[in-house]
């Protein structure tokens, strides 16, 4: 009985053994601390990019351009999905959408940030740039810099200028040589009280209307015509429902490329820099390629429409500017006296 008992304690013994020693791993390992900042750093991080032209504009290509350069740089780590034609928020729409996070990126106009802030109204004055030259100077220099400080703000980071090109004036009524010949006309206008007050200036009806609404107005007679440049008259067809255009120059179309502040600020420094370094290499081919994409469009209106095309004489252009001159005084408390002479200073540096 005894030598059975014994047999029995041994294996009893040995089961033991052996039950410790195989989960011996498990029942000593410490529990596994989480780092709850490193969480969900494996996973791909996206960018919506709402903005409201075509693909083929100058902005469309270069948000284009930019998403493909920011894949390449964080090794699909991050995504840049670009909305374009407005088919996520329309340009009365995006800033407040950014500004909640709906979205991460837009590029709006300069008009349609002056509400939020008066100051960026100091883009839109009238031959406030008399050169491609001093688009770029301003935009690289204080008066840049100035403005994209300010988006801080508003919750929003200001990330580089984009440029369009300068604005012409369209219209189906007749055509449009010295300030009189806008007297009884209706223009679409962008939002903004400079622009209305620029054109209201010579007797005429103006009317604020999203982007993605003016070839239909202009189609339907709603409006007489506008203000626009060659890129967006080109791709948007304009030159098929306006008789009469102006190379005038009077004005600059340009885009803030944003981000949402609070989103940016989360971001890893890493995707920070090369997200910078994408858009800085985006900006330096968008503003080359948006000159070349205007002079060749210019041709192909000429060649492929009926419209009547004037281009402003030296003397014409300096009556406009003499016109216009009084908006400067009118607007300059509310866009600051010091962006005002840095405008003025631009305009005598390049022949103003």
């Amino acid at each position: 009985m005894k030598s059975y008992l014994g047999i029995a304690a041994i294996v009893i013994l040995g089961l033991m053994t052996a039950l410790i020693v195989g989960f011996y791993p498990t029942v000593l390992q410490t529990p596994v601390v989480r780092d709850d900042e490193q969480q969900g750093l494996d996973q791909q991080i996206v960018i919506k990019f709402s903005h409201v032209v075509a693909e083929n504009t100058p902005k469309g290509l270069a948000a284009q351009q930019f998403a493909q350069l920011v894949k390449e740089k964080t090794h699909d780590r991050v995504k840049v999905e670009v909305y374009p034609n407005g088919v996520l928020f329309s340009e009365v729409d995006e800033i407040r959408a950014l500004q909640q996070g709906s979205v991460q990126m837009i590029a709006p106009s300069f008009p349609n940030l002056s509400d939020l802030l008066p100051s960026w109204m100091a883009l839109d004055l009238p031959f406030a740039f008399l050169s491609e030259e001093a688009v770029q100077e301003a935009f690289d220099g204080k008066i840049g810099q100035t403005l994209l400080d300010q988006l801080q703000t508003v919750d929003m980071k200001g990330m580089a200028f984009w440029g369009n090109g300068f604005k012409q004036m369209t219209s189906s009524k007749g055509p449009i040589i010295h300030p009189s010949d806008l007297k009884g006309q209706h223009f679409r206008t962008m939002r903004s009280k400079l622009l209305d007050a620029e054109f209201r200036m010579f007797d005429m009806r103006t009317t604020e209307m999203p982007f993605n609404q003016v070839y239909r107005n202009y189609e339907n007679g709603t409006v007489d015509g506008g203000e626009n440049s060659i890129s967006n008259i080109y791709t948007k067809k304009f030159y098929q429902v306006q008789k009469y255009m102006t190379i005038s120059n009077h004005g600059y179309l340009g885009y803030a490329v944003l981000m949402n502040r609070s989103f940016w600020q989360k971001l890893p420094r890493d995707v920070q820099q090369q997200i910078g370094e994408a858009m800085q290499e985006t900006t330096q081919w968008a503003n080359r390629n948006a000159v070349l994409m205007n002079e060749k469009q210019l041709e192909e209106i000429r060649r492929e429409s009926q419209m009547q095309i004037y281009t402003l004489t030296p003397e014409e252009r300096a009556e406009w500017m003499r016109a216009w001159d009084p908006i400067y005084s009118q607007y300059e408390s509310a866009i600051g006296p010091e962006l005002i002479k840095q405008i003025r200073q631009l305009q005598r540096k390049y022949g103003g």
